[in-house]
C-alpha cells in the first residue's frame, strides 16, 4: 500500500509533510513573528518622538506667552510709576507685589539701552567693561529685528572698549578674567557674535551702507575669534594668552556648530558670484582669515577640513579673487600646504563622493576650478602629489558626467560650462562662469600639461641628420606668406626623427603606464563632461608640438608587441586597467583629430608640424585595422546598442585622415584596402542581412575597392527593381509614367510633374516628351536618352549659381547652397525636388557633373563633427 501511495511522489507518503517544507514553514512564521515585532517596535518610537516634539512644543509656547506678558506688565509699572510695595493691584491672577522687583530688574527697556548711548555719546557717564556687559545683557534679551541699529551701536561701543590704551576696566574682555563673570561674560560675546553672523547673512556688500555693516560685525569675529589684538595678553599678561586662546577656540566652536561657515559662505558668494567683486581687499582677508582659524586650532581635522571645502573653497573662484586682491592670503595657503591636505583628503573616495553630494553640479564645478588653480599656482605640491591630484579631479568630474544629458528634457537645465545638466543648477553663479572657465583652462594650459605628462614628454625622439629638401619651384603660390586665423603656434624641428612605428616592450603594469593612463582618462573625462568647453580643452591639449608624437611613440611600446594587439585584448575584457588603456587611446584620437581638422595642407605635408607623413601612414594602418575588427567583430556596441564612445573617439580620426589622403595623397596605392577581406563572403552577408557586413558599408566602405562597391551597389538596384516589379519580363510590364517637359520651361514643368510622384514610380520607369517653343511635340521615342537629356539639363539649370538655389566657393567654385535662396518662395521643396533627381540619376547609373564643396559634402555624408565639438560651436 505504501509503494502504491508514494507512486510519483517519492519521499513522503499520502498524509505526510515533507520535512523541507515544514522547516521552510517554521522559518517564515519566525520572520513574520520578528516583522510584527518590529513594526510595534517602529509605532511605539514613533508615538514617543510624537510625544516629546508635542511636549517641546508646548513649552515653547508656554514660555513665550509667559515673557510677552512679563514685558507687557513690566512696561506698564515703568510707565505709570507703579511700584512694588505700593500697589496690589491684579491683573487677572498676577499682583504688581508679585512681578516688581525682582522681574523688573530682569526686564530692561529699550529706553534704558537708548539712554545709556545717548550718554556714553555725549559723555556724561564713562564707559567699563562692566557697564557694557550689563546694558549687552538688557539688549539681547529684548532684541528683536528692529533693534539693528542699537545692536549696532552696541558692537561700536564693544570694540571701542577694546581699543583703550593701559586701561583694563574698560575692557571687555577683562571680564573673562573675573570669577564670577567668566561663564556669563562667554556666553553673552557667543550670543553677540552669532547675531553679528545673522546679520551678515542678509547684506549685501555692493551696497554702501551694507558694507559699513559688513566691516563692522567681521571686526567683531575677527576681534574675539584671536588674542592677537587684545592689549589685555601682552607685557606681563603673556602668561594669560593660553587660556584665552582656549576661551577662543571655544567660541568658534560654537559657531562652528550654529552655522558659521554658511554664513561665511553666504557673504563671499553675494561678493564674488559678480565679474567684478564687491568685497574689498580688507573684508575679503577678513573673511578668508576668519575661515582658516577654525581649521588652524583644531589641527587641520577632518571635519574642519570638510567645512572649508563645502563652504569656502566652493565659492566661485574664491582662489582667483585671493591672489588678485589678497596675496598674504594666498601665502598663508602656501605656508600651512593647504592644496596637499585638500588632496589628500579628497583621495579617501568616500570623503570625495561626499563633497560631491553636497555641492552638486554647479559648486562641484567651482570646487574644481579652485583646486585647478591652487595646483597651478603650487607647482611643487602639484609634482609631488600629481597622482592624488588627478584621481581628485578625475573622481568629482566623473560625479558630474552622471548628470550631463545630450538633449534637453523637462528634467535638465541649461549650465554654461556642462551643457543640459539634470541636477539643479544655481543660475545665480552664471555671472562668475567665466572666471570658473578661466580657471578650469589651467588644467589644460602649458604649466599642467608639462607638470603631469612630464614622463612622457621626457621622452626623447631619436633624430636623424636632417636632409635638405628639394629645391620647390618659384611660383605665385610659394611666395605668399602662410598665415591664416587658425595657424598654431607651432614650429617646425629642425632635426628629422625616425618614424614611430609600434614595437612594444613596455609593462602595461608598470607604475609609468598606470600614471599616463590616469591622466589620460582625467582629460577624457573632462572632453565627455565639460561640453560647451571642449574645444578649448583639445585646443590647449595640441599647443604643444611634441606631446602628441611623444604620446604616439609611449603607445608604440606598449605591451610585448605593440600597438593593435594589445588594444584589441583590451576591448574584449572589462577591467579596470583595459578601461584606462582605451581611455589613453581615445584621447590620442581626439586631440590627434582636432589638430589634422585645424592644420592646412601646408602645414601638413610640407612642414608636416607635429605628425610626419610616413607616421600619418602607420596611424592610418593602425586606425583601419583597429576599426575593421570592432565592426567585423561585432564589439562597437554596448549593451543598450549605442555606439561606444571609443568607436566615435578612434572612427572620427581615420575618417579625418582619410578624408585628407583624399584630397592630397600620403599613403600608398591600396593602403585603404583590407586584402583579406573577400567581396564574394561580404556580398554572401549582405545577402543574408548581417548587421555587421550592412556597418562595415556604413562606416568605412573604403576598405572594400570602389569597383566592387559600384558592382554591389548596382546589384542591390536590380534586385530591388525586380521585387518592385519594374524590370519587363515576358509576362509583366512595368508601370510608366509619361511627362511632358516644354524647352522653355523646363525646370517648371519637371518640378510640377515630379516632385509629387511616390518613391517608387520616381525609382520606376519616366518617359518624358520634348515639346518645342511652337508647342510642337518633338519626334523621337524616348528610351531613356530623352529622360537622360532631360536629367542633365534639369541639374544644370538648378546648379546654375543664377538661379541663387546654389553659390559656389571662390576659387575652386565649389558649390554649396545659397545663403540667400529663401527669396524663392518654395525653396525648401525646390532643394528636396534637386536631391530626387540626384538621386534617380545615381539609382540609373547616370554620371553627372556636379563639384559640391568638401564642406557641403562632409555635412551630406554624416561626417560633421557635431559630437567632436561643443553644441554652441555646431550650431
Amino acid at each position: 500500500m505504501e509503494s502504491l501511495f508514494n507512486y510519483g511522489f517519492p519521499g513522503c507518503t499520502m498524509f505526510s509533510i515533507p520535512q523541507s517544507s515544514k522547516s521552510e514553514f517554521l522559518d517564515k512564521a519566525r520572520q513574520a513573528r520578528e516583522e510584527r515585532r518590529g513594526q510595534k517596535d517602529k509605532e511605539k518610537s514613533a508615538i514617543l518622538i510624537q510625544a516629546l516634539v508635542r511636549r517641546f512644543l508646548c513649552r515653547c509656547r508656554l514660555q513665550k506667552q509667559i515673557r510677552s506678558l512679563i514685558l507687557f506688565i513690566a512696561h506698564l509699572l515703568v510707565t505709570y510709576g507703579l511700584k512694588s510695595s505700593g500697589s496690589s493691584k491684579v491683573w487677572g491672577v498676577i499682583t504688581v507685589r508679585q512681578l516688581s522687583g525682582q522681574w523688573l530688574c530682569m526686564c530692561p527697556t529699550r529706553k534704558e539701552v537708548d539712554d545709556y548711548f545717548q550718554a556714553s555719546e555725549t559723555g556724561t557717564s564713562k564707559r567699563n567693561a562692566l557697564s557694557i556687559f550689563k546694558i549687552t545683557r538688557k539688549l539681547l534679551f529684548v532684541y528683536r529685528l528692529e533693534d539693528k541699529m542699537r545692536f549696532e551701536k552696541l558692537c561700536r561701543a564693544i570694540l571701542a572698549s577694546m581699543e583703550v590704551e593701559n586701561e583694563p576696566k574698560v575692557w571687555y574682555v577683562s571680564l573673562a578674567l573675573s570669577k564670577d563673570l567668566t561663564i556669563p561674560w562667554l556666553k553673552q560675546i557667543k550670543d553677540v557674535l552669532w547675531t553679528c553672523c545673522q546679520l551678515l547673512k542678509n547684506l549685501k556688500p555692493d551696497i554702501l551702507q551694507d558694507n559699513k555693516l559688513v566691516t563692522l560685525y567681521l571686526s567683531m569675529l575677527v576681534t574675539f575669534t584671536d588674542t592677537l589684538t587684545w592689549r589685555i595678553v601682552r607685557g606681563k599678561g603673556e602668561a594669560l594668552r593660553p587660556a584665552l586662546t582656549r576661551i577662543c577656540e571655544n567660541i568658534m566652536g560654537h559657531l562652528n556648530q550654529k552655522g558659521f561657515y554658511s554664513m561665511l559662505q553666504i557673504l563671499l558668494t553675494n561678493g564674488l558670484a559678480r565679474s567684478k567683486p564687491s568685497l574689498s581687499k580688507g573684508t575679503l582677508t577678513a573673511v578668508f582669515s576668519l575661515s582658516l582659524r577654525p581649521v588652524i586650532a583644531a589641527h587641520f581635522s577632518d571635519n574642519l577640513l570638510r567645512s572649508f571645502l563645502l563652504h569656502i573653497m566652493s565659492v566661485p573662484a574664491v582662489v582667483s579673487h585671493l591672489s588678485v586682491l589678497t596675496p598674504e592670503c594666498m601665502a598663508s595657503i602656501q605656508t600651512h600646504d593647504l592644496l596637499r591636505k585638500f588632496i589628500l583628503f579628497l583621495s579617501r573616495e568616500e570623503q570625495c563622493l561626499d563633497i560631491c553630494v553636497c555641492l552638486e553640479g554647479s559648486h562641484t564645478l567651482c570646487l574644481l576650478g579652485n583646486l585647478i588653480h591652487l595646483g597651478f599656482l603650487t607647482e611643487k605640491v602639484l609634482e609631488e602629489e600629481a597622482n592624488h591630484f588627478v584621481k581628485d579631479l578625475t573622481d568629482m568630474l566623473s560625479y558630474c558626467q552622471r548628470y550631463v544629458s545630450q538633449k534637453k528634457s523637462n528634467l535638465t537645465h541649461w549650465h554654461p560650462v556642462l551643457g543640459w545638466f539634470s541636477q539643479t543648477v544655481d543660475y545665480g553663479l552664471n555671472e562668475s562662469m567665466p572666471l570658473v572657465t578661466k580657471q578650469l583652462q589651467y588644467l589644460w594650459g602649458v604649466s599642467v600639461i608639462r607638470t603631469l605628462f612630464s614622463d612622457v614628454l621626457s621622452k626623447k625622439l631619436e633624430s636623424l641628420d636632417p636632409t635638405p629638401p628639394p629645391p620647390q619651384p618659384s611660383t605665385s603660390q610659394n611666395n605668399l606668406p602662410v598665415k591664416n586665423l587658425f595657424k598654431r603656434a607651432f614650429q617646425k624641428s629642425a632635426s628629422v626623427r625616425n618614424i614611430l612605428k609600434p614595437v612594444g616592450g613596455k609593462r602595461v603594469d608598470s607604475a609609468e603606464v598606470q600614471k599616463v593612463c590616469s591622466i589620460c582618462v582625467l582629460y577624457q573625462t573632462a572632453l565627455s563632461t565639460l561640453t560647451q568647453i571642449r574645444l578649448q580643452i583639445l585646443t590647449g591639449l595640441t599647443h604643444l608640438d611634441d606631446l602628441l608624437p611623444k604620446l604616439w611613440a609611449f603607445i608604440c611600446e606598449l605591451g610585448p608587441q605593440g600597438g593593435l594587439k594589445l588594444f584589441m585584448e583590451c576591448l574584449n575584457n572589462d577591467t579596470e586597467e583595459s578601461k584606462q588603456l582605451l581611455a589613453m587611446l581615445m584621447l590620442f584620437c581626439d586631440c590627434s583629430r582636432h589638430l589634422i581638422t585645424i592644420l592646412d595642407d601646408i602645414e601638413v605635408y610640407e612642414e608636416q608640424t607635429s605628425f610626419k607623413t610616413e607616421e600619418l601612414v602607420t596611424i592610418s594602418s593602425f586606425l583601419n585595422t583597429f576599426v575593421f575588427k570592432m565592426v567585423w567583430d561585432g564589439i562597437l556596441e554596448n549593451a543598450k546598442g549605442e555606439k561606444l564612445e571609443l568607436f566615435h573617439s578612434v572612427h572620427g580620426w581615420l575618417m579625418v585622415l582619410y578624408e585628407r589622403d583624399c584630397r592630397r595623397r600620403f599613403s600608398p596605392d591600396d593602403h585603404w584596402l583590407r586584402k583579406d577581406l573577400k567581396p564574394s563572403l561580404l556580398f554572401q552577408e549582405l545577402e543574408k542581412g548581417k548587421k555587421r557586413a550592412q556597418l562595415l558599408l556604413q562606416y568605412i566602405p573604403h576598405v572594400i575597392p570602389h569597383k566592387n562597391r559600384v558592382l554591389l551597389f548596382r546589384n542591390i538596384v536590380t534586385k530591388e527593381k525586380e521585387g518592385l516589379g519594374l524590370i519587363e519580363t515576358s509576362s509583366a510590364s512595368p508601370h510608366v509614367t509619361h511627362i511632358t517637359i516644354r524647352r522653355s520651361r523646363m525646370l517648371e514643368d519637371g518640378y510640377d510633374q515630379l516632385r509629387r510622384l511616390p518613391a517608387n514610380s520616381i525609382k520606376g520607369v519616366i518617359r518624358v516628351k520634348f515639346v518645342n517653343d511652337l508647342g510642337v511635340d518633338e519626334a523621337g521615342i524616348d528610351q531613356d536618352g530623352v529622360f537622360k537629356e532631360f536629367l542633365e539639363e534639369i541639374i544644370k539649370k538648378v546648379f546654375n549659381p543664377a538661379l541663387n538655389l546654389f553659390k559656389t566657393t571662390s576659387g575652386n567654385e565649389r558649390l554649396y547652397p545659397s545663403p540667400t535662396s529663401y527669396i524663392h518662395e518654395n525653396h525648401l521643396q525646390l532643394f528636396e525636388f534637386v536631391g530626387k533627381m540626384l538621386g534617380k540619376a545615381i539609382y540609373e547609373g547616370i554620371v553627372v557633373d556636379v563639384p559640391f564643396a568638401s564642406f557641403f559634402l562632409s555635412q551630406v555624408l554624416g561626417h560633421h563633427h557635431s559630437t567632436f565639438y561643443s553644441s554652441s560651436v555646431t550650431n
